[in-house]
């Protein structure tokens, strides 16, 4: 084993020990280079004033060479924070304004120990980094029955881990906390779980209010102190876009000091914040008990990093951080944020008319992109491909009953348009069946 892995693995295990078990083979194995060129390069960077001919990037004029058809379309910005390489963590400014923002937004972080932020492309990313050091072959991955597709991809085929799964809501229609900590206490014999919390959720819209997340919480704790090493990634994807009595940030806060046996994880991004999905940035940040901790991990997170994209693009690094620091900046935000509550008001608006109960019910939601409905006549696929073949709509179907409609991209004018058109369509299959 290389030595900057193993003195990496030596302070995991002296800083917290369930921490150190809980790393994957591969998360034992990685780490960051000290020395090699992206070393060496910043060393010249600092200290090679007359000529620095380490780094591969060419230069000109004393900038980074760059088309004029290019530079014409972003001559906003400086040629040094587009088109030179960003470090493998992330451009330093935006990972400070981040964490500024982590705070102000989640205010039960102040006084918790957490590190920088470091920047991945996009949220997968960040999710594929923690399943790389996390998830082995076998490790039980706790999710939800209503899920992101994604999940089996990410830590099921890429890893090999076990999808375990349990309904996501109980007999009450809010979240089933009681299914969460049985499945968490079902890995008793392995020692580990790892759980993957995503609110507001994809596919459903559903966040939990404050009760329901103090029951998260609790079964959690309830893992860890029967003995089981919980590694707890929040996929905060659609955060902040919460529109009813739900919480109003993340659980990363509570979950930041719960239980040496808990290793907190953070995986957000201003993908779906602020409205830039192409353009791919994401975070990924970790809650421990002391500073050489956060440090080991930050360490060997770059090493996948290093090892997989070498670094995040760096133009729309440089975007975002732009926006972070405009004054006008939250005034937008909330603008498009009304605009979303709108379209989520306006479709529980028309589903609770009734006109539509015979065809189907809905799945509680509050808040994101996202609400589920529960066809009760129709199979989800028949009506998807019948809605798209004969009316032009798109719709996603999961399994057999629930259709995801994705309100976020369609006006508030054209919903009822919309639902009507879908009613429509379960209308004309149950005519054909008939």
């Amino acid at each position: 084993m290389n030595e900057l892995a193993q003195t990496l693995n030596e302070t995991l295990q002296r800083e917290n020990p369930h921490v150190y078990e809980m790393l994957s083979d591969l998360a034992k194995k990685i780490y960051f280079p000290k020395e090699g060129i992206l070393s060496q390069s910043a060393e010249a960077k600092a200290k090679a004033n007359k000529y620095n001919a380490t780094i591969g990037i060419a230069v000109e004029n004393g900038q980074p060479m760059h088309l004029k058809v290019i530079q014409d379309t972003l001559s906003t910005y400086a040629p040094k924070d587009i088109y030179e390489y960003a470090p493998p963590a992330g451009k330093p400014e935006l990972r400070t304004a981040w964490r500024a923002k982590m705070l102000v937004e989640n205010p039960s972080l102040e006084g918790k120990l957490f590190g920088n932020p470091i920047v991945t492309n996009a949220l997968t990313h960040g999710l594929s980094i923690a399943a790389d050091l996390f998830a082995d072959v076998g490790d039980a991955v706790i999710i939800p029955d209503k899920n992101w597709e994604n999940y089996e991809l990410t830590f099921g085929i890429r890893r090999g881990a076990e999808i375990v799964n349990y309904p996501l809501y109980n007999e009450q229609g809010t979240f089933n906390a009681e299914g969460l900590k049985n499945a968490i206490l079902a890995q008793q014999s392995k020692g580990k779980a790892f759980v993957v919390l995503n609110f507001p959720n994809n596919p459903t819209g559903y966040t939990p209010n404050a009760v329901e997340g103090k029951e998260i919480i609790a079964a959690i704790q309830a893992g860890a102190e029967a003995g089981i090493n919980v590694v707890v990634v929040t996929d905060d994807a659609y955060f902040g876009l919460f529109f009813e009595d739900s919480l109003q940030e993340s659980l990363f806060g509570q979950l930041a000091d719960l239980h040496p046996r808990v290793l907190a994880i953070k995986v957000d991004g201003a993908t779906k914040e602020e409205y830039v999905w192409g353009f791919r940035v994401g975070f990924i940040t970790y809650a421990g008990k002391s500073e050489a901790l956060l440090s080991a991990l930050e360490q060997k997170t770059m090493g996948v990093i290093r090892a997989t994209i070498s670094s995040g693009p760096h133009p729309t690094q440089t975007f975002v951080l732009h926006a972070l620091k405009s004054p006008e900046f939250e005034a937008q935000k909330q603008e498009k944020f009304a605009i979303m509550k709108g379209r989520a008001n306006r479709v529980k608006h028309l589903l609770d008319t009734g006109k539509f109960d015979g065809a189907w019910d809905y799945y509680p939601f509050n808040s994101g992109y996202f609400m589920c409905l529960k066809l009760k006549t129709v199979e989800a696929e028949t009506l998807r491909t019948h809605l798209l073949q004969q009316y032009g709509i798109g719709t996603i179907a999961l399994g057999e009953t629930d259709l995801r409609v994705a309100f976020s991209c369609i006006e508030e004018e054209n919903l009822d348009e919309l639902f009507s058109l879908i009613f429509q369509g379960v209308q004309d299959l149950e005519t054909v069946r008939a």
